[in-house]
C-alpha cells in the first residue's frame, strides 16, 4: 500500500547519490513531495517554510548534524512531535542510545534495503 501523495517528507544527507536512493524509495512508496537539505542547517530553513509530515536525516554532515537537527526538532514548540528517522552509518551502540535519548522515532543503518525503509516508515507513520 503507498504511503500517499499527501506524505510531504524531507530528505537530509549531504550525500547526492544517498539522497536520490532516498527520494526514488520514496517515490516508488508513492510520496509526491520530497525537499532535500545537505545538512542540519537548510533543514531547519525548510521545516520553517514548508509543512514537513516525515524527516529522513543523516547523522554526520557539515553545518550541522543530524543529531543536532533532531535535537532541535525535539526542542522546538512547532516541530517537537515530527517523525524524525535517523539513516545513518553511525550503528554503534552509543550513537544509537544517544538518539533513542533525542527521541528519534526510528534509525536505519545503512546500508539498507527498500523494504527496510519502507517498514520503518510505516512504524513511524503508524
Amino acid at each position: 500500500m503507498p504511503l500517499g501523495p499527501f506524505t510531504r517528507v524531507l530528505v537530509v544527507d549531504d550525500f547526492p547519490a544517498m539522497r536520490r536512493l532516498l527520494r526514488n524509495a520514496l517515490r516508488e512508496l508513492g510520496v509526491s513531495e520530497i525537499h532535500e537539505a545537505t545538512n542540519g542547517k537548510e533543514a531547519m530553513e525548510i521545516l520553517e517554510a514548508e509543512g514537513i509530515d516525515l524527516v529522513l536525516s543523516d547523522w554526520n554532515m557539515p553545518g550541522m548534524s543530524g543529531l543536532d537537527l533532531l535535537v532541535w526538532v525535539r526542542t522546538s514548540q512547532e516541530f517537537r512531535h515530527l517523525p524524525f528517522i535517523m539513516v545513518t552509518a553511525e550503528g554503534d551502540k552509543m550513537n544509537v542510545v544517544e538518539a533513542i535519548k533525542h527521541e528519534v522515532s526510528n534509525y536505519i543503518i545503512k546500508p539498507f534495503t527498500a523494504e527496510i525503509l519502507e517498514a520503518k516508515i510505516r512504524q513511524v507513520l503508524g
